[in-house]
């Protein structure tokens, strides 16, 4: 191997905004570890929808942070897994060689790429029995942890999932399961039988029937995948439920309505904001380790197809995760 080599890797390269059609996989410098930071090569990583909005810029004044006119953020991908190849100076708690899996931080180039360096503490050593492509789980679960803390859900509580067969949707049936609470799983007719083996302690058709008039309220009510709205759902709340959103929506509505609600001293619309990722990867794991968790694989994708894998995300029609084979 050369020293351009050594010092270059491949990765899918995101230099402007745009449709799948802008990605291109080229040659990107291979990047460094900190002191505290891991350099982990990549096995497997996934395509979310998060991917896909700062794909696009979408909604639109999502450039005042990820960059006005172009990316500042070019190489994408949350989700981790694979081989750490070198660790920093002040880094004790892992080696090279071992299997982790994890989270890439969402200011910083990702993982769709041959390499990334990570914060040691974003990331921990993979359940012992898991294949790479099956670890690529956190960053779906990440948010529904973020919501059911925001909603701070607790055992017996009823909660409502809109959405639950999403990458978000089924890790928040089994965190909220996981929790002791009483879950309602609303999905379509194919994905019935998934969410039941889940956990779900109900399921909903809602192409069979209205999932808004099932004469039940629920202390939570979550749209998992951005498709319904507060005002549908408020029918569903008791009196002093929450619909919880995991976006923005499409002009930035939920945020005036947590606004709103927040003026009022309701609080019956709230958005949950990710924040540490240090600690929830081990709580996974241990989760994992237990039984109490595991990831929904939609497709895995080559490296080479990974435009492809945006695309079919962008269809809304995914089931749990997309995951990106790199390191085939």
């Amino acid at each position: 191997m050369t020293d351009v080599e050594k010092d270059s890797m491949k990765a899918a390269i995101v230099s402007r905004y745009g449709s799948p059609d802008v990605i291109v996989i080229g040659d990107a410098p291979r990047p460094t570890p900190a002191a505290d930071e891991v350099l982990i090569r990549v096995h497997a990583t996934s395509v979310t929808r998060t991917d896909c909005g700062q794909l696009r810029a979408h909604p639109i004044f999502m450039r005042f942070f990820t960059g006005l006119r172009r990316p500042k953020r070019t190489i994408l991908g949350l989700d981790v897994a694979g081989t750490v190849e070198a660790v920093g100076a002040g880094v004790v708690s892992l080696r090279p060689g071992d299997r982790v899996f994890g989270m890439c931080p969402s200011r910083r180039n990702g993982a769709q790429a041959d390499y990334v360096c990570v914060p040691a503490t974003t990331v921990a050593i993979m359940p012992a029995a898991a294949r790479f492509d099956e670890a690529v789980v956190c960053e779906g679960a990440f948010y529904a942890d973020a919501v059911l803390k925001k909603v701070a859900l607790e055992a017996g509580d009823g909660i409502l999932i809109y959405g639950a067969s999403g990458a978000i949707g089924t890790a928040m049936v089994q965190l909220a399961k996981a929790s002791g609470a009483a879950v309602t799983a609303v999905v379509a007719t194919p994905h019935l039988d998934l969410v039941r083996s889940l956990g779900a302690d109900r399921v909903v058709d809602y192409t069979a029937e209205d999932f808004t008039r099932l004469g039940e309220t629920f202390d939570v009510v979550v749209d998992a995948v951005g498709k319904t709205s507060f005002f549908r759902c408020r029918g569903l709340l008791k009196p002093d439920g929450m619909f919880a959103a995991t976006d923005l929506g499409t002009w930035g509505q939920n945020v005036a309505l947590m606004m709103w609600s927040t003026i009022t001293r309701r609080k019956r619309v709230v958005i949950a904001a990710p924040t540490r990722i240090g600690g929830f990867v081990d709580y996974l794991k241990g989760l994992m380790e237990t039984g109490q968790f595991r990831g929904v694989i939609d497709r895995t994708y080559p490296f080479a197809e990974i435009a492809d894998a945006y695309r079919y995300v962008e269809t809304g029609q995914k089931v749990g995760i997309v995951a990106i084979d790199v390191a085939e």
